[in-house]
């Protein structure tokens, strides 16, 4: 058995349009923007979250929860381009941008987009953009908020 790197194995898009979230079409994600290389390597954030709901009564000694609402609290880290081009992302998730952060993971970066891939769908809107305090030694980085504007499918499989 052997574990997977994700190393160079994970690929994430800003999508403007897609029609069923959870099956997106393969010119859907090549129409998006390509983000990946612009993240740093630690600047994929998504938080899953349960909500606790108190189940336990009048006649409990312990208190007992079940699981209740789940949500995300998506975030990226970015770092900026001193070209149009490469700060392509400083300009695209600007406040209240809405669109679809569009991720896949354990297949090779430079695989295409193809039929069959899973994938995860996060419809979001952008929140204000942060810019990273700068540091020595480091690249401009600013840091975009996401929230939830629908439900989540987190095992979409692509389509042709």
């Amino acid at each position: 058995m052997s574990d997977v790197i994700n190393d160079g194995k994970t690929r994430v898009a800003w999508v403007t349009s897609i029609a069923n979230i959870s099956s997106p079409a393969v010119a859907e994600l090549e129409a998006g923007i390509d983000l990946t290389e612009r993240i740093t390597p630690d600047g994929l954030n998504i938080p899953a979250e349960t909500a606790d709901v108190d189940n336990s009564s009048l006649a409990s000694t312990f208190t007992t929860n079940r699981a209740g609402r789940r949500s995300f609290s998506p975030e990226l880290t970015l770092k900026r381009g001193d070209t149009p081009t490469d700060d392509l992302p400083w300009s695209t998730l600007v406040y209240q941008a809405l669109g679809y952060l569009v991720v896949r993971r354990v297949l090779p970066y430079t695989t295409a987009w193809a039929a069959g891939q899973e994938v995860e769908v996060y419809p979001v809107e952008c929140g204000e953009r942060n810019t990273v305090p700068p540091a020595p030694n480091e690249v401009g980085k600013f840091m975009s908020p996401m929230k939830l504007r629908a439900e989540p499918e987190t095992s979409a499989v692509v389509a042709a």
